[in-house]
């Protein structure tokens, strides 16, 4: 078995980001593991969802046309994936974390018998053989899954875990006709998540985020109007959105958002827990401002000031001009 197979997630006959940022941790795995990227692409029209996936280190792009594959359908879909896998013999399948894979993911698994973990943020290839990373104990551990004995792996990765490819490509494209499974349900309408209120902590470039060293929650509305007066977008650690200080939305870490955007990143007030680091993955600048000068923040930070956050913070505000 070699290559990776992903399996491309559409709504509303738009490509979700997932499948790009599944699409870009395979190209991390590529050279280890040998063989083709493939996307497999099951849609009603699946000819704009394959231009879409047309990009990074995809060298095939797989369509099934089925009317009945207008919105997600599981037993077509587990129809048309198991039959893709056994013609395909991937190495590696790849799939988006959400509720599509909810149940596809584990079906698919058991019936073609391949090693299988979900929720990954994180994978590698050690001596030829797929190792995942996800979180245990209610996002208290990261835990390294291996697959002994397994001559092929379906991972579903967390959103915003890995850099989503956009660099265009020229992959092969092949319409098939795959799977002989028939629609047990149909789609009855779209419900919306409820909104963020304009909250994007993974699409913001900036982000001044908040942690304990705040001291209390009559101290938070003043950094909401720092962010905003310096452009950033507010956001926080764990403990202040469970205290409900500020909504869970604005959360950066393992069990909330991941920055996966962001260009600069002030954590002020921050120790810096492994859960918490998790969601600054990606930045480039961190300043971090804390009390501790040993608080684990300043491993990570390119720029580092040891002070209290509530005395910065209004030094910032009187430069700004920000009242």
């Amino acid at each position: 078995m070699s290559g990776i197979l992903i399996l491309a997630e559409h709504r509303r006959g738009t490509l979700r980001d997932a499948t790009l940022e599944a699409i870009g941790a395979a190209g991390t795995l590529k050279a280890a593991l040998g063989g083709p990227v493939t996307v497999l692409v099951i849609a009603a029209d699946p000819a704009p969802l394959a231009k879409a996936v047309s990009v990074g280190a995809v060298d095939e792009v797989i369509t099934v046309a089925r009317p009945d594959a207008a919105t997600y359908e599981p037993h077509v879909y587990e129809a048309v994936l198991r039959s893709v896998i056994a013609q395909r013999s991937p190495a590696l399948v790849l799939m988006p974390h959400g509720v599509d894979s909810f149940s596809l993911a584990p079906a698919v698994a058991i019936g073609e018998g391949l090693g299988f973990a979900t929720d990954v943020f994180g994978v590698a290839v050690e001596d030829g053989q797929v190792v995942a990373t996800r979180a245990g104990y209610n996002e208290k551990v990261f835990v390294e899954i291996d697959f002994p004995g397994r001559i092929g792996v379906l991972l579903t990765l967390r959103g915003g875990s890995f850099a989503p490819e956009t660099a265009p490509a020229s992959p092969a494209v092949s319409a098939i006709d795959a799977g002989d499974g028939k629609a047990r349900s149909k789609h009855l309408d779209w419900r919306d998540p409820p909104a963020t209120g304009g909250i994007d902590i993974p699409g913001s470039p900036f982000i001044l985020s908040i942690g304990r060293g705040v001291g209390d929650e009559t101290n938070v509305a003043q950094f909401l109007e720092l962010a905003d007066g310096l452009g950033a977008t507010l956001g926080c650690s764990r403990p202040i959105a469970d205290n409900g200080w500020l909504p869970k939305a604005r959360q950066v870490g393992q069990s909330g958002q991941l920055a996966a955007k962001c260009n600069l990143y002030i954590a002020m007030g921050i120790s810096g827990s492994v859960q918490h680091q998790w969601g600054m993955k990606h930045v480039e600048n961190i300043v971090a401002i804390n009390k501790d000068p040993e608080a684990s923040i300043f491993t990570i930070a390119r720029y580092g000031i040891v002070g209290d956050m509530l005395e910065i913070a209004e030094e910032l505000r009187k430069q700004k001009g920000i009242q």
